[in-house]
């Protein structure tokens, strides 16, 4: 993994404070240009709230492998190893391969993309994100027309990860995405955050990312990727199939069974600041509601 000198890392209160005097002049995430602000490639934003903190994105976290307390990933997770790492991409696929984390990372150089991370429990984060479009990942090797859905596979290692000794979810971690989905420019494979490495209790050393789904929906510290005909069962569909549907995309009118999804409350905030108004697609329709169209979106949940 790429290794960060100091003064290549933006201190986050320098970072808040810039993004601040952006907005009082009027000019949204979506505006900044490079020569204004130092990202690595283009920002992708639809909500004007400040940056979630770096404090705040690593402490308070649903990784289930490190525990289910949101505390838990942050606290159990301090010495997980990362290395060595290798990925294995197989499945509806001429060549498939093995590549380690170090040379995903160096083939495909990392950008800094701001996206929006809307939990299914109601709460959210504005985080500035490193990482590259799954896509080019995928563009390595030579995908059969048969590929229809690609499936992710998270690491099983019940004597790092404590959690994954009981029996919250069929372990392994298994997610899915139609291939349209994944091939998407916005899907992304995460590296960091904050332009420094992905801490242990984010997923390291590599995630999946979709801003248009709720956040159980990405994959974490991935080991496989599987190019498959017919669509995967992830793990929560499998554990809760009436509250957790294949596609999972942020809509507000699709209640959970327990909870509404209609408002959310930004992490930071405190708990007695108002909750926001939840957007279709977490505010990126623009850029992914054509994956949709035609289809009940309540019915495919």
């Amino acid at each position: 993994m790429k290794k960060y000198k100091y003064s290549e890392i933006t201190p986050e209160q320098i970072y808040n404070k810039r993004r601040k005097f952006i907005k009082s002049i009027g000019l949204g995430v979506g505006s900044i240009s490079l020569s204004t602000f130092p990202f690595f490639g283009k920002a992708y934003s639809q909500n004007k709230t400040d940056l979630t903190t770096y404090q705040d994105i690593t402490t308070y976290n649903n990784y289930y492998e490190f525990g289910t307390g949101k505390r838990d990933p942050f606290k159990n997770s301090k010495e997980f190893k990362t290395k060595p790492w290798n990925v294995t991409i197989e499945g509806e696929v001429d060549s498939p391969i093995t590549l380690s984390a170090e040379e995903i990372i160096s083939l495909l150089p990392s950008e800094e993309r701001i996206y929006k991370l809307r939990c299914v429990e109601g709460w959210s984060m504005v985080i500035p994100w490193m990482g590259f479009s799954l896509s080019k990942l995928l563009n390595k090797v030579s995908i059969r027309n048969s590929a229809k859905f690609v499936e992710f596979e998270s690491v099983y290692d019940p004597e790092q990860m404590k959690g994954q000794r009981y029996p919250v979810l069929n372990w392994p971690y298994r997610e899915g995405l139609r291939i349209d989905e994944a091939m998407h420019p916005l899907a992304t494979v995460v590296t960091g955050l904050y332009r420094k490495p992905l801490p242990n209790q984010n997923g390291a050393p590599l995630r999946i990312f979709l801003p248009w789904k709720y956040g159980f929906k990405s994959a974490k510290a991935i080991v496989k990727i599987k190019l498959v005909k017919k669509m995967p069962t992830s793990s929560w569909m499998r554990s809760s199939p009436n509250e957790y549907g294949f596609y999972s995309n942020v809509n507000p009118n699709v209640s959970h069974p327990r909870w509404s999804q209609a408002t959310e409350r930004i992490i930071g905030e405190g708990i007695l600041s108002p909750r926001i108004e939840t957007e279709m697609f977490n505010g990126y329709g623009d850029e992914v509601a054509n994956l949709y169209s035609g289809m009940d979106l309540k019915k495919n949940f």
